[in-house]
């Protein structure tokens, strides 16, 4: 039998930006964490997920959920079978990455979640879906429902996030790299940079998808997905 399947959100998500691949990938018995509680690190959020994890499994992460999903290589390597990185990056923190995230979360602290989402979540996603309002529901009572402390603890996780350069380079596992074409927070030369390091790690580009790529591109990351755990 096939690893069980776990799926590890990103910043301000939680399961719910898996749900269709909660469907379509059935057969691998996936699991994500509906969030990583009190977790204020990127190795306590990893800690948080194999303690509730299965023996061994599959590992799929998006965004944030990715550089946790790295950590959980690091400290668990021998449970890890396979590895997907989704919408992410592997490079410490930038000139004024800092200040932004500061700035909105001053946002969230004065103005309140409403206008914090109306900043952050838009840039998230294709162009073409900022004004769908249908589209956007389910994301921003995703995120609303998270909080502004959640976004604080995490905010300041990304931050202090740990170097990956050594976890990179001691992956042999099968390895799959996906980003949105329009990606505009993890574009996709990044994730080209990140494939040129992971020996036969496989690009897959997701079209006319921004960050969001489980939730915006669900038939075509099931499918990478798919493809990936029979590889």
């Amino acid at each position: 039998m096939p690893a069980p399947l776990v799926l590890l959100p990103g910043l301000m998500c939680d399961s719910r930006i898996w749900k269709s691949q909660f469907g379509a990938l059935a057969e691998a018995d996936p699991w994500s964490p509906h969030g990583y509680g009190d977790a204020d690190s990127i190795t306590l959020m990893a800690q948080y997920a194999l303690n509730r994890a299965p023996r061994n499994f599959s590992l799929a992460g998006h965004s944030m959920g990715a550089r946790v999903a790295l950590e959980v290589v690091r400290l668990a390597p021998h449970r890890v079978e396979r590895l997907a990185l989704l919408d992410t990056g592997v490079h410490p923190p930038k000139e004024g990455e800092a200040e932004k995230r500061l700035a909105l979360l001053k946002i969230a602290r004065e103005e309140g979640m409403d206008a914090f989402i109306d900043q952050w979540l838009p840039p998230m996603v294709h162009p073409d879906r900022r004004g769908d309002d249908e589209f956007m529901r389910p994301l921003r009572e995703m995120i609303l429902d998270a909080g502004v402390e959640t976004y604080e603890r995490q905010m300041r996780a990304l931050l202090e996030r740990p170097e990956t350069d050594d976890v990179i380079l001691s992956i042999r596992v099968p390895t799959l790299i996906g980003v949105g074409r329009e990606d505009e927070w993890s574009p996709v030369a990044q994730h080209e940079e990140i494939v040129s390091r992971i020996a036969g790690a496989r690009l897959v580009i997701f079209e006319r998808c921004g960050h969001m790529a489980p939730f915006e591109a669900p038939d075509a990351v099931n499918q990478s997905l798919q493809e990936w755990l029979s590889a």
